[in-house]
This record gives C-alpha cells, sequence and structure tokens, in this order.
C-alpha cells in the first residue's frame, strides 16, 4: 500500500461545507479529495431554496434562532443556533464576495423569500431556485485558483488511519483501484448525508452515510441518526432520484391538494407552510389513501414558472409535465439527515484529529427537524470555522494503523436496502417495521460484513426503534406522542447492538 504525508487538513468531500473549509484553512496546505468531479454527486449543488440569514430591518439573528430552536422540537442545541444565526450576514457577504450571485433587491440589498416555519422572509435566493449550484459553482472557482489547495477527483473514503492512542492521523484512500494511505494532522469529513440509503430521495444516490459509518467504526460518537427529514414535495414522475420542488413554490402561494383538488392541510393561508414533518405525513397519507398529492402552482406561479423557478420548470418540461398548466405529481422522500457525527461549530468531534462538517454532522442546530434552508448556512458558516479550526492541528507522534478497507453492497442488495430503508424507514415508522427492516440488514451483512451503507442504515434504524415517541422528522405511529423530555441518542461502538443510549 502506497502511504504519503500531507502537512495540512484533509479534507474528503468536495461540496458547500468542504470547500468551505478548505478556503478557510489558508495558508495551510489542503488535501482535499472527492469521488467525483466537483460539482457532481454533491447535495449542496442540489439544493433550490438558498441560504436563511437575517438579512432585512425586520429580522435579527436572534429571530432566526428562535424560529430554528421551534422547528427543532427540543433538540436543537441553543448556543450552537446562537452561533449559527449569528453569522449569517457574514457568511451571505462571504459567498457572495467570491462571486455566489444572489437576488438583490431594487436598492441593491439581498432579495429574501419565505419558507416554512419561518416567521420573517430571509432566504437569499440565486435565480429563483438556483442557489445550491450557483453558490458552490463559486467556491469551486475559487477552490480551483488557491494555491493552497490541491484537489484528487477520483479518491474515495474507504477507512480511517488511527494510532494507538486512538487520535485520527489519516485516512485510506482509493484511487484507480488502489488504495493509498493518506496521513495527516487533521481529517475533516464533509462526505454529505445518507439519503441515498432510500429508494425515494431528492439527494445524489451516492449518498450512503459512509462518513457517519466509517466514523462510527473507528469510534466516534453518533448524534440523533434517527432523525431523517423528509421534504413533502419531491416531483413523482419515475426518476431516482427523484427532482426537487422547492419550498419556495408554497412560499409564493402554491397549495397541496389531493387528485380531486382539496386541500391536503386545509384551505387556511398558511396551511401549507407549517414544519416539513406535518406536510410530510399529510403527503404520505393521502398518497397511501389512495387520493394522490399534487403541488399546484398555476394560479400562484403560472406565465411567471420559467423565469421565477426556472431549474423546476426544467424538471417538469423534461418529464413531460407543464406546471402553468397542471399540478405536479409529489412525493415525500428521504432529503436531508439531522443526525450524523457529533461535532461542534467548529468541526471538533469526540476523538482527536477528526473534525466533522455539513450533513454528515449533527452539531446540534437542526435538533429533530431541520429549519428550511439552514443547511447551506451551517455548511459555510461551520464549515468556516472548521477549516480554521483544522488548520490548527499538528501531526501527532507514534505508529499509525489502518483497519481493513470498507467493502461494497452489490447493486442487488443495495436496491434491497433502499426499498427496504423507504417501506420501513420512512416518513412513518412502527416497531415490526423497524424490526423487520433490521433483519433484512442482517441478512445482508452475511454478504458483505461491514459495509458502510449497511452500518449507515442500522446506526437509523436502532436508533429509530429506540426512540419510543414521535418527534420532529421521527415518526412513530405506535408512539404518536412526544416523550415529555427531549432526549438525544448518542451511540458509539462497542454498545449493545439495539439498545442506544439515550442521554440527556
Amino acid at each position: 500500500m502506497n502511504r504519503i504525508e500531507h502537512d495540512g487538513p484533509l479534507i474528503v468531500g468536495g461540496g458547500l461545507a468542504g470547500l468551505s473549509a478548505a478556503l478557510e484553512a489558508a495558508p495551510r496546505k489542503v488535501l482535499v479529495v472527492t469521488p467525483a468531479p466537483l460539482l457532481q454527486a454533491c447535495s449542496s449543488a442540489w439544493a433550490q431554496g438558498g441560504v436563511a440569514a437575517a438579512l432585512s430591518e425586520t429580522d435579527a439573528p436572534a429571530l432566526h434562532a428562535a424560529d430554528t430552536e421551534a422547528a427543532g422540537a427540543g433538540l436543537v442545541e441553543a448556543d450552537a443556533a446562537r452561533l449559527l444565526t449569528l453569522d449569517g450576514r457574514a457568511t451571505v457577504e462571504w459567498l457572495a464576495g467570491l462571486g455566489a450571485p444572489f437576488d438583490r433587491d431594487v436598492a441593491g440589498g439581498f432579495a429574501v423569500s419565505l419558507e416554512a416555519a419561518h416567521s420573517r422572509a430571509r432566504v437569499a435566493r440565486v435565480g429563483g431556485d438556483g442557489a445550491g449550484r450557483a453558490i458552490l459553482s463559486a467556491l469551486v472557482a475559487a477552490t480551483r485558483a488557491a494555491p493552497h489547495i490541491e484537489v484528487w477527483e477520483d479518491g474515495r473514503l474507504r477507512g480511517l488511519v488511527q494510532d494507538d492512542a486512538g487520535r485520527v492521523r489519516g485516512a485510506l484512500i482509493e484511487r484507480g483501484g488502489r488504495l493509498v494511505e493518506v496521513l495527516a494532522p487533521a481529517v475533516v469529513l464533509a462526505t454529505g448525508g445518507a439519503g441515498g440509503l432510500y429508494a425515494q430521495t431528492t439527494t445524489p444516490a451516492s449518498l450512503l452515510g459512509e462518513g457517519m459509518a466509517l466514523a462510527w467504526r473507528a469510534g466516534a460518537e453518533i448524534l440523533d441518526p434517527e432523525f431523517m427529514q423528509f421534504h413533502p414535495t419531491a416531483m413523482d414522475v419515475g426518476l431516482d432520484p427523484m427532482p426537487l420542488v422547492t419550498e419556495a413554490l408554497r412560499g409564493e402561494g402554491a397549495r397541496l391538494i389531493d387528485g380531486e383538488g382539496r386541500f391536503l392541510l386545509g384551505d387556511a393561508a398558511g396551511a401549507d407552510l407549517q414544519p416539513r414533518d406535518i406536510v410530510a405525513r399529510a403527503v404520505h397519507a393521502a398518497r397511501a389513501e389512495g387520493r394522490g398529492a399534487y403541488l399546484d402552482a398555476r394560479t400562484a406561479v403560472g406565465a411567471m414558472f420559467p423565469h421565477e423557478f426556472p431549474a423546476v420548470f426544467a424538471a417538469c418540461m423534461r418529464a413531460g409535465l407543464d406546471p402553468r398548466e397542471a399540478p405536479i405529481p409529489i412525493a415525500a422522500a428521504a432529503h436531508y439527515h439531522m443526525g450524523g457525527i457529533a461535532a461542534g461549530p467548529d468541526g471538533r468531534t469526540t476523538m482527536e484529529g477528526l473534525f466533522a462538517v455539513g450533513e454528515c454532522a449533527a452539531t446540534g442546530v437542526h435538533g429533530a427537524n431541520r429549519l428550511a434552508s439552514n443547511s447551506l448556512l451551517e455548511a459555510a458558516a461551520f464549515g468556516r470555522r472548521t477549516g480554521r479550526a483544522a488548520a490548527e492541528a499538528r501531526t501527532g507522534a507514534g505508529a499509525t494503523h489502518a483497519g481493513a478497507p470498507s467493502t461494497d453492497l452489490s447493486p442487488t442488495d443495495l436496491a434491497t436496502l433502499r426499498r427496504t430503508m423507504s417501506d420501513d424507514v420512512g416518513v412513518v415508522r412502527e416497531a415490526a417495521g423497524l424490526t423487520r427492516a433490521l433483519g433484512v440488514m442482517d441478512r445482508l451483512d452475511v454478504r458483505s460484513p461491514g459495509a458502510p451503507p449497511l452500518i449507515a442504515a442500522r446506526l437509523i434504524a436502532e436508533a429509530a426503534l429506540a426512540r419510543r415517541e414521535s418527534r420532529g422528522g421521527h415518526y412513530r405511529s405506535d408512539f404518536p406522542a412526544p416523550a415529555a423530555n427531549a432526549r438525544h441518542t448518542r451511540l458509539r461502538a462497542g454498545k449493545p447492538a439495539r439498545t442506544p443510549v439515550m442521554a440527556e
């Protein structure tokens, strides 16, 4: 096996979080490793809504933090939310300074939109619904121009390298079918979420929670893995992944209806702008009852669709659907993983030498249910903090060792796992289905022992089975009420397999 020593942060992942960290680590040398060319296979490039921040005169970081905590259903860490929202304006201005072409109002300020569960219009958008790709494109250009950053666009994480004390000292990377052991003073995991574990998802199908799984295998603490957010308006036109239909459409007045034109959540003006878990369950129920679910933007947007929401309009037209003339068929689909590797706002995990940021991390700012458009803010704001912290790390001493490289599931077994997750660990859960899902994982593990997608799926399912309540994005039909006290799930390797530790 080849070994190289890199004197600076090793960042695994090339989305908004990873590149923000890489840019802010200057002048320290940075190696960024991604499994695909930049701008491909990362959720941040697909984001439509924008960046949430207190940007208007009628808004304030404290109001943004309060909305964040309310959406998080008792599990938001207040200090982390305060730091995130205080960073809001500076983060948007930093992104704009790198070339992100945010929409502007007539006075030249940032144009902002209203999204669900926000008490103010505070989502800075780009081209209506093109924020993710436009913002990430600016960071990619800055990354390619930065002399302190080297990028491998053909590297896949296969494991972490540790020393005898357990400190993370590097990572095992596969390139062109060969393994390379990369030693570095800091490893930053920015590997994205776990939406690809589900057959119905709006995220790149390659995002299988592998960073979380390999961090858990190395001994890192995993926080609240059961909390998966299901976006209520994924376009149901037979595509995998499912095209996202941005929430901003409902902010502009589009309505959720069933096949007979009845409102799914009532006819009140703000009924469709409730938190995503409530809306997702309403969409799921309408489909389960055979009534169908649709987003009707004919009146609210109509002829303005091509200009105001070009990404959604293009996706509809590719599917043979004109949203100016017909409602859009929708389903609730896995969209964002609130749980992940326990980390602070500066990316520090429970393991020395290991940092985590972006969707693979759980910093406590999303709690049980992420507030719309807080994800891009967190990726950039905490990505910057993480880059600065990782740049301060220095090389450890002593012998290092890497475990066996991770293995893959066969395409057939991965398809089985994805169907199982959508069927039994999805929008609505109950003990029998979760137990059935774990049985499927047991059988798949015989053929591919320790495959990271199986580890990630098991972390989600076991924690969901242990959480005998409904809270935020986690809904148990056999325990529909929330518990009196909100408690986190904290998991580490070596704990009993089906008894997650529930702690305050």
